[in-house]
C-alpha cells in the first residue's frame, strides 16, 4: 500500500493524515474487532480520529488501540455529544456536557483532546445560546488550561461556521462534504454551491483546517439507485472531491470494520483515472457552468501546467489569502506558460475557458509583484 498523505494544520503545524477515521457504525463490531481495526488504521499511518460515537461501547477499543501511542495521534472530540445509558444523545445542558466530557477522557485514558468541538450546531438561536450562555466560555478555559489544544466545531451550516470564524478562536471545523451536499441536494446540502465554496476559500484564507464529514453523502452517492444523480462515484472519487476543495486537511469516512477500512485506504493506492470525479459535471447546476472545480480532467497539459492547482490558488487570492500568491509564485510553470492549445478546453466537463482564465491569472499575479 501506498504512504499515507500528510497535511499541515495552519495553527500549530501539526501534520494529519488526508484520511482519518470516523466512528460510524464501528460500534456494530465485536469489541476485538472494534480494537483490531482502530490498530490496523494506526499502522496504515492513520493518526486524526473522530470521537462522536453512536454509542459508548468504542472508547475502551479505542483506548487500548491507543495504548503506548497517544502522543502520536489527534483526537476530535465533541462538547454536547453525551451517552448516558451508553447510547448517543445531545444536549447543550452544561453540566452534562462537562461530566460527559470528564468521563470520555477517563475511557479513552487520556487528560486532554487535541480538538475540542462544539457537537452539530447548525442553528442560529443555538448558536447564540453556545457564544453567550457559557459552553463557549468552558471550553476557551479548558484551552487555556491545556485540556484542549484547538477549538472547532462541526456544523453543516455555512453561516454558523462563519459566526465561529468571527471570534477568531478556531483552528479547525468539521464539515460535511461531498458533490450532492456542495450542490444544494440532501437534507444537509445547505447554502448554494458558491456559498459552500466561498466558505472553503475563506476558511484556508483564515488558516483554519476542515475535516470532512459524511463525504459518501451517508452512502447514497455510492450507488445508482441511491444516488440523487442516478449515477454513482467511488470512495476514492470522493475521497478526492473532498480533499481538492480549498481547506480541508482530511476525510474522515466512518467505517463498519477492517474490510471498510481496507476499501478507504484503497484511495492511496488509486491512479488519476480511479480519483476522477469530472463525471459530476452531468448533475452540476447551470451555475456551476464554466466553473473549475480543480478536477484536473483537462491533464495531462502539454506545457506541464498544473491547470487546477493554478485556479485554486487564483481563486483563493482573490478572496484574500495572502499566501496563495506566495505559492503560486513558486511554480516551476506559471499560467503565462500556457500554449493556448486548446487541450484543457476541449477536455474540461465543466465548459471552463482555460485559455482566457490563463491570461487573467497571469495578468493578475504579475500585477502583485
Amino acid at each position: 500500500m501506498a504512504t499515507m498523505q500528510y497535511r499541515a494544520l495552519p495553527h500549530g503545524g501539526e501534520k494529519i493524515s488526508v484520511i482519518g477515521l470516523g466512528m460510524g457504525s464501528i460500534h456494530a463490531g465485536s469489541e476485538e474487532e472494534i480494537e483490531r481495526t482502530v490498530d490496523r488504521a494506526i499502522e496504515a499511518g492513520i493518526n486524526y480520529f473522530d470521537m462522536a460515537a453512536s454509542e459508548g461501547k468504542p472508547y475502551p477499543c479505542y483506548a487500548r488501540a491507543f495504548a503506548g501511542r497517544r502522543e502520536k495521534l489527534l483526537l476530535q472530540m465533541h462538547f454536547g455529544a453525551v451517552y448516558e445509558g451508553g447510547r448517543y444523545g445531545w444536549t447543550r445542558e452544561q453540566s452534562k456536557i462537562e461530566e460527559s466530557f470528564r468521563e470520555q477522557l477517563r475511557l479513552l485514558g487520556t487528560d486532554y483532546t487535541d480538538m475540542g468541538f462544539v457537537h452539530c450546531i447548525d442553528e442560529e438561536d443555538d448558536c447564540d445560546q453556545v457564544l453567550s450562555g457559557g459552553l463557549w466560555d468552558y471550553m476557551k478555559a479548558l484551552k487555556a488550561a491545556g485540556v484542549i489544544r484547538h477549538l472547532g466545531l462541526s456544523s453543516h451550516n455555512p453561516e454558523i461556521v462563519r459566526r465561529f470564524l468571527e471570534t477568531g478562536l478556531v483552528d479547525m471545523v468539521m464539515f460535511s462534504i461531498n458533490p450532492a451536499y456542495d450542490y444544494s441536494t440532501g437534507t444537509y446540502g445547505i447554502g448554494s454551491a458558491e456559498n459552500r465554496s466561498r466558505l472553503y476559500r475563506e476558511c484556508e484564507r483564515e488558516g483554519v483546517g476542515i475535516s470532512v464529514m459524511k463525504p459518501f453523502g451517508g452512502g447514497q452517492l455510492l450507488g445508482e439507485r441511491t444516488s440523487p444523480f442516478r449515477r454513482a462515484l467511488s470512495k476514492t472519487q470522493c475521497i478526492q472531491y473532498a480533499l481538492d476543495r480549498p481547506g480541508v486537511l482530511t476525510v474522515l469516512p466512518g467505517v463498519r470494520g477492517e474490510e471498510d477500512l481496507q476499501a478507504v485506504l484503497a484511495y492511496l493506492d488509486a491512479d488519476a483515472q480511479e480519483r476522477d470525479y469530472s463525471t459530476i459535471s452531468a448533475f452540476a447546476p447551470p451555475n456551476a457552468e464554466g466553473v473549475c472545480v480543480y478536477c484536473n480532467h483537462c491533464q495531462p497539459c502539454p506545457a506541464g501546467l498544473d491547470v487546477g492547482l493554478i485556479n485554486k490558488y487564483y481563486d483563493l487570492a482573490r478572496a484574500g489569502d495572502v499566501l496563495a500568491a506566495g505559492h503560486y509564485q513558486k511554480l516551476s510553470l506559471k499560467a503565462d506558460a500556457c500554449l493556448r492549445c486548446g487541450h484543457c478546453e476541449a477536455r474540461c466537463p465543466f465548459h471552463v475557458k482555460q485559455e482566457s482564465r490563463m491570461e487573467e491569472i497571469a495578468a493578475y499575479f504579475q500585477g502583485q509583484l
